[in-house]
């Protein structure tokens, strides 16, 4: 049966060797648990917000999640100078899984109608709306850190050549749980007539514990010589150069070009992408509210990584493979950028429904996979601070950015009508991100450029 897996993953993926196969088969079981829980929690995310607090909030939720991301990030940081990575990804799936079982509690009392929370006793001293932020917040934590720490590991444990094989598979293993578990469990409420998200989240604190034991799975049964990382002729060199503390990921970020470009190509997909999902979102919510929503984005999440899997299994990863990490991360902004083009035409929730899952498939399948690649030929402090750095606070502050500019639209609608405020909002969209993503196509020639060159001569970059 192995045998006939590895046979067909040749054509998309390359040819492995026996061991190999095995150690990505069990590195994707783990981000298949991750990306599938993420992805029933992203749906979740917005729903809950939006029935504890409001849509037109949501631009301000991505501000508090950027604040609150900061100690967060601290004590993360800390955490990493004294202890393992290994021993990371049992200590981060612990705290988020004991602490969704929290949550779903809370839910059981906070989703009710309102007659029926004085009559459950529910504790009077948390507010549904400072449930909403903190649920906000939470989710939004566990996208930076756990995501983030994964593949911080998988590049630690993983060489170049092993790389362009194994993490399009990985990727693609993780696809499966991403599409799996946000219809099914996030759906499941709605489907079985509950009022709240209480069993949802009950099973998606089971498996964010179930990662933990994976992870200890995947180092006893991995040879050891399959877990030796990426190391070039002046790592010690530039080892010895970096400072410990708090601040060692960011102040590697601001020293090197390379990083920044990573931040670069982060932001800018990320800051046009939350126009996309602020627009659908609040769309979606004029349709459909409660469980039903939950419902409605839970399926939406399924088919994002129903759709990238499919670009997988049809050979994108190839374009990797073949053409270089280069043409891959190149793709990506003329591919937002005829996705900007289509949203500034169209608005309806069948559109943006698919633009959305089109979108983040094409990232999901190309774009992550060949950015992750990039971590490769750097030391194990940037694979670890300054990717937290780039993933935590670049992601979040091109979010925060995005969130920042989705402000206006209610201003503007008040200001001068429903249609005609969007119309400028539309207006103002393009201005914006059109010149930003040709930005995002000079940078990405300049690290595919980077990357080849240190894996060539066989150094760290940084």
């Amino acid at each position: 049966m192995l045998k006939f897996f590895q046979w067909i993953c040749k054509f998309n993926f390359g040819d492995f060797e026996r061991e190999e196969f095995k150690k990505f088969l069990r590195m994707g079981l783990i981000f298949a648990l991750i990306i599938g829980v993420y992805w029933t929690l992203r749906p979740l995310k917005d729903s809950i917000f939006i029935q504890l607090v409001d849509r037109l909030h949501l631009p301000y939720a991505k501000t508090v999640s950027v604040l609150a991301l900061l100690p967060l990030v601290m004590f993360y940081t800390k955490l990493l100078e004294k202890t393992s990575r290994e021993r990371m990804l049992i200590i981060l799936p612990t705290f988020y899984g004991l602490t969704i079982l929290g949550f779903a509690i809370a839910m059981f009392f906070a989703q009710a109608p309102a007659d029926e929370i004085s009559a459950r006793s529910a504790l009077p001293f948390l507010s549904t709306k400072a449930l909403g932020y903190l649920w906000y917040v939470y989710v939004e934590s566990f996208g930076s850190l756990v995501v983030a720490l994964f593949w911080a590991f998988a590049a630690d444990t993983t060489a170049p050549t092993s790389a362009k094989r194994g993490f399009p598979l990985v990727v693609a293993l993780g696809q499966m749980g991403g599409i799996l578990l946000p219809y099914n469990i996030g759906g499941l409420p709605h489907r079985l007539g509950h009022g709240t998200d209480t069993i949802s989240m009950i099973l998606l604190g089971v498996l964010t514990l179930l990662i933990i034991a994976c992870v200890r799975y995947f180092l006893q049964a991995t040879p050891k010589s399959l877990l030796v990382a990426f190391e070039g002729k002046n790592e010690k060199e530039a080892e010895s150069q970096q400072e410990p503390g708090f601040l060692e990921g960011l102040k590697l970020l601001l020293k090197h070009k390379y990083l920044l470009g990573i931040f670069a190509a982060n932001f800018i997909y990320e800051l046009v992408v939350t126009i996309f999902d602020f627009n659908f979102k609040i769309t979606a919510a004029e349709h459909f509210s409660g469980t039903h929503l939950s419902h409605y984005l839970s399926l939406y999440g399924s088919s994002v990584n129903i759709v990238s899997l499919a670009c997988l299994l049809l050979g994108i990863s190839n374009v990797t493979r073949f053409l270089g990490v280069g043409v891959a991360l190149a793709a990506m902004p003329v591919i937002v950028g005829l996705a900007l083009f289509g949203f500034l035409s169209l608005s309806s929730l069948t559109f943006l429904f698919i633009l959305m899952v089109g979108s983040k498939a094409i990232n999901y399948a190309l774009n992550g996979p060949a950015l992750k690649q990039l971590y490769i030929p750097t030391t194990p402090d940037v694979r670890f601070k300054a990717q937290a750095w780039i993933e935590t606070f670049g992601s979040r502050a091109s979010k925060e950015a995005g969130s920042i500019f989705n402000m206006v639209l209610a201003p503007l609608q008040k200001a001068y009508g429903a249609v005609a405020g969007k119309s400028y909002y539309l207006i103002a969209s393009g201005c914006i991100g059109f010149p930003f993503l040709a930005f995002w196509f000079i940078v990405a020639i300049f690290l595919g450029r980077t990357f080849h060159r240190a894996v060539e001569n066989k150094k760290v970059v940084c």
